[in-house]
């Protein structure tokens, strides 16, 4: 083969033709002999790999660029790189070439890094792969593509660029030339690696023979195998599958043994939830979950559908439990409900009067109840099912609490409303609905009467009771039941694993609070209801008189009282209706009596009036005093009707034979609620519209008195007085029977005692009474009268103080004190007033007649000598103040009379004694008559001036001695009678 020749030899197209077939005939197939046993062996006729490097590279053809020489006119101190460049770009790529194969061939003749030892030592062999690297460079990018396809249009136009035949037959050439490059590489590249390469080789080839002689050999041990089985191991193994055939077959029975159990547990089962014995059923799931948790039924198909089985019998128990539970529960409270409702009826329609027997639970019932639920609860504590049963009996219990309300007033309201018909209608019962007998439940509940509509809460009260006690029991019931599961079963058996007390110890906490909350909803179900019977007589209650009201406040605070005892929590939803209500009532009664107040004002005479005893009754119950038979005050003993013990006292000696919470007979409470406080003082309803008439009195049939006494003192009373105390008293009443509205009572007394001492000052002091009353004057009398009234509301307003802030929280007295205290400053000031009123009125009557002085001693010359008697100056002027003295006497207490006078006496000596001296002096040559006249006038006066109550004495011991007397012993001294 012509391997090609080099670059300078010229060539014709003959031999370039001919070195193009050659080149495209070599084959690849000679270098696969191992190329290193070239000197030895059968690859010896092949020269070694530097003879090839030497080949290859002299029949690589490098066209020598044409040399150009440089013009004459250059001079070399000219030139410079750049004058180079053409030069060098044209022979780059060949030189680079050149330097490449010149450093391969470096690296095959090194004696460390050369072919032979590669070969001898492959580890040894380094640059393995830069041959390929320069084989790369020389021969374009193009060749080397993974896609490369001449007959790919772009790809052929790449590689083949040239038009004319003689550029064709260079190309292929170059290409001829790149083929003789790749290959000299690959060789190269070959023998780098020859050494493991065909080493493998060699192994491979001795591994076949190898395993041809293991198969041999195989086939003789199989044929060994065979023989010593046949003659010692067969039977052997025959007596152990015998053996493992017993152990199978006794497992089998085994299985089918338990097959059986499972299928008679099952059908047991059955039959026990049908004849409803739930503790058998819960033994045998007990037994069938032990199985089923122990995996000895695992690989049974047939028991594929045994735990949705379990689950189902659990879920038919559970129902069974829980239809059982709800019937020891609650079934047997609804024939008591029967039992009330008829008694109420029977009552209602025959006007029964007096209490009934109450209904309640004895201790054998509870006891029955107790084992009656014992079972259930326990089966229930098994199953889990306990909370979520409390749950449906909480709802159950509270819907079976407000049918058992919805029932008894559909029935009972009838009766009721046709009771309340045939009576007549208080005044603030009167419906406002139009149709009394209205086809709606509120408006027929809105025409009952307050002892029809008492009547009826108090049936429903009854019925609450025995649903909440029979609730009540079951809840203790279950508490006891779930308190004494602790190791041991109720029934004395202790559990193997899943044991009664462990499930309780982790349902005790949710089963305590679920039966906590069912016994509360109900009591919750009652309160709305209740709230809701009261609601729908909003507009009413405030109307009715205090008894009435009372009589419903009271029955509702026993039912909050009870309901709340046995449901652990307080009902705010009817807390706040009662107290909404309380508080309308105590309103429109204060409206009531302020307008009534402000009318017998205005009415108001200022004329004395007889004290009836039913007042006097009044005052003796909300202070606890009463006159003695020395006319000093006493404090009773007794403290009665109104005060701190009063209706509670006698309510709680009601309760003294009776149950603690629920057993108290409400009937009985409820009318002792009506008669107690107000019953003496309801009979001075219509005294305001009387005067002072002893026959009128007398022709009412009731004792009376001239005044009301106080601690010992008496007071003259006017109608208006008489009215105030009534109300007053009727005040304290709702403090003491409504103590959470204490405070907003304590506002309204404050509010109506500062209206009756303005008005009072109004009409009396402003002289009002005169437009409003037709008075013609305000007299003397009126003022003491006045005084009077305004002393004893003065006098009692620390006593009912007292009683009223007994019932005030702590936080709301010190406002509530500085409000009250303000008022009583207010009477005394107005006290105060009506006293200097007095001796004003007593100072213009001696200005009045001492304008008359002057006339009096010029008429004194005309004057008979034989006249003894003062002059009509005098006389006049003591007969007025004789007058005041025994108004004032008769009227007003004796101290207040002494510091009136006391007033009115240093002014009759000033003024008087002023106007003496001033006629004498003004007079030159006074008559003798007059002198005479003047000095018995003075004496005249003086005689009336000792007279009057004062209380004072001076040194000499002359009563209300004064500048008078002085005046007399000056110019009289000698003339005077005594």
């Amino acid at each position: 083969m012509e391997l090609g020749r080099t670059s300078s030899t010229p060539r014709t197209d003959s031999s370039l033709g001919r070195s193009i077939s050659d080149g495209s005939t070599q084959s690849l197939s000679s270098i696969l002999n191992n190329p290193n046993l070239g000197k030895s062996g059968v690859y010896s006729n092949y020269p070694d790999s530097s003879s090839w490097v030497g080949w290859w590279s002299s029949s690589t053809a490098i066209s020598i660029p044409e040399f150009n020489p440089l013009s004459s006119a250059t001079k070399p101190s000219d030139l410079s790189r750049s004058d180079f460049v053409p030069y060098i770009s044209s022979i780059l790529e060949p030189y680079q070439r050149f330097e490449d194969i010149l450093h391969h061939t470096s690296k095959e003749e090194d004696p460390l890094l050369g072919g032979n030892a590669a070969a001898s030592d492959p580890d040894a062999a380094v640059g393995q792969g830069d041959a390929l690297v320069a084989c790369l460079r020389e021969v374009p990018a193009l060749y080397f593509k993974e896609d490369f396809a001449l007959e790919d249009g772009p790809t052929f136009r790449a590689a083949c660029p040239h038009s004319n035949v003689s550029e064709t037959l260079e190309l292929q050439e170059k290409l001829s030339q790149y083929l003789d490059v790749v290959e000299l590489h690959l060789v190269k590249e070959i023998s780098l690696r020859s050494s493991s390469f065909f080493e493998a080789q060699g192994q491979l080839q001795n591994l076949n023979v190898k395993i041809v002689e293991g198969c041999s050999r195989i086939r003789e041990l199989k044929e060994t195998i065979r023989l010593l089985d046949k003659d010692l191991v067969d039977s052997a193994r025959h007596v152990h599958g015998l053996n493992s055939s017993r152990s199978n077959l006794l497992l089998l029975q085994q299985k089918l043994g338990l097959i059986l159990s499972v299928n008679q547990a099952l059908s047991t089962l059955k039959l026990l939830i049908a004849a409803a014995d739930c503790a058998g059923a819960l033994d045998v799931i007990d037994d069938l979950r032990h199985l089923l948790d122990g995996g000895e039924l695992t690989g049974l198909h047939c028991f594929r559908h045994l735990p949705d089985h379990v689950v189902a019998s659990i879920d038919s128990i559970n129902s069974i439990l829980s239809e059982e539970f709800m019937c020891a529960s609650l079934h047997h409270v609804r024939d008591v409900d029967l039992v009330i409702l008829s008694k109420a009826k029977a009552r209602s329609s025959t006007w029964m009067n007096g209490s009934e027997d109450e209904v309640k639970l004895d201790g054998e019932q509870t006891s029955n109840l107790r084992d009656g639920i014992l079972h259930i609860v326990v089966g229930l504590l098994r199953t889990g099912k306990l909370p979520s049963l409390l749950r449906i009996y909480r709802d159950m219990l509270t819907a079976d609490m407000k049918t058992a309300i919805k029932t008894t007033v559909a029935e009972l309201l009838p009766i009721l409303v046709a009771k309340s018909l045939e009576l007549d209608f208080a005044p603030g019962e009167r419906t406002t609905d139009g149709d009394v007998g209205g086809s709606s439940l509120a408006s027929k509940l809105r025409s009952l009467s307050s002892e029809s509509f008492v009547q009826l809460l108090s049936t429903i009260f009854k019925i609450v009771r025995v649903h909440l006690m029979q609730a009540s029991e079951v809840k203790k019931a279950i508490e006891w039941i779930v308190c004494n599961l602790d190791g041991q079963d109720v029934d004395g058996k202790t559990n193997d694993s899943n044991s009664i007390s462990n499930m309780t110890k982790n349902l005790r906490a949710d089963v305590l609070r679920e039966n906590a909350e069912a016994v509360f909803a109900a009591c919750d179900a009652a309160h709305g209801r209740w709230a809701k019977l009261l609601g729908v007589r909003a507009l009413l209650h405030p109307r009715l008189r205090f008894q009435d009201f009372l009589t419903i406040y009271n029955i509702t605070q026993e039912f909050i009282s009870a309901t709340e005892k046995i449901g652990g929590r307080l009902g705010y939803s009817i807390r706040g209706t009662l107290q909404s209500q309380a508080k309308s009532f105590v309103d429109f009664q204060h409206e009531s009596r302020m307008t009534k107040i402000k009318a017998v004002l205005d009415q108001e005479t200022w004329v004395e009036v007889d004290v009836p005893d039913e007042f006097q009754t009044i005052v003796h119950s909300l202070f606890g005093t009463k006159p003695s038979s020395n006319g000093e005050s006493e404090i009773s003993q007794n403290s009665t009707l109104m005060g701190d013990g009063g209706l509670g006292q006698a309510a709680a000696s009601l309760q003294q034979d009776g149950q603690v919470d629920l057993t108290v007979d409400i009937d009985r409470q409820t009318k002792s609620a009506s008669m107690a406080g107000t019953l003496e003082r309801n009979k001075a309803d219509d005294i305001h519209h009387s005067h002072t008439n002893n026959s009128n009195t007398k022709e009412r049939g009731k004792a009376s008195a001239q005044s009301i006494a106080y601690r010992g003192v008496g007071y003259h009373m006017v109608n208006c007085g008489l009215i105030l105390v009534k109300m007053l008293s009727e005040y304290i009443d709702m403090s003491n029977f409504l103590p959470a509205l204490s405070s907003e009572v304590v506002l309204r007394v404050v509010e109506i005692l500062k209206h009756f001492n303005t008005r009072t000052c109004q009409l009396v002091l402003g002289a009002h009474a005169m437009q409003v009353s037709g008075l013609k004057s305000i007299t003397s009398k009126h003022l003491a009268l006045a005084s009077q009234v305004i002393s004893f509301v003065h006098a009692i307003i620390p006593e009912i103080k007292h009683i009223l802030f007994m019932k005030v929280p702590e936080t709301r007295k010190a406002l509530l004190l500085s409000e009250i205290d303000r008022v009583a400053q207010d009477y005394k000031v107005h006290q105060d007033e009506i006293h200097s009123k007095l001796v004003q009125i007593m100072r213009e009557r001696l200005i009045f007649h001492l304008r008359g002085l002057q006339h009096m001693l010029q008429s004194g010359n005309n004057a008979d000598d034989s006249d003894t008697q003062p002059s009509q100056f005098a006389r006049s002027l003591t007969k007025e103040v004789g007058f005041l003295q025994r108004v004032l006497t008769r009227t007003l207490h004796e101290a207040d009379v002494q510091a009136i006078f006391r007033q009115v006496v240093s002014i009759f000596h000033s003024q008087i004694s002023e106007a003496f001296n001033g006629a004498l002096k003004n007079s030159e040559a006074m008559p003798a008559e007059s002198r005479k006249r003047l000095c018995r006038d003075t004496e005249h006066i003086l005689s009336c001036i000792r007279s009057l109550p004062t209380g004072n004495q001076n040194e000499s011991d002359t009563p209300n001695w004064g500048r008078l007397d002085e005046f007399l012993a000056e110019n009289f001294g000698s003339e005077t009678s005594q």
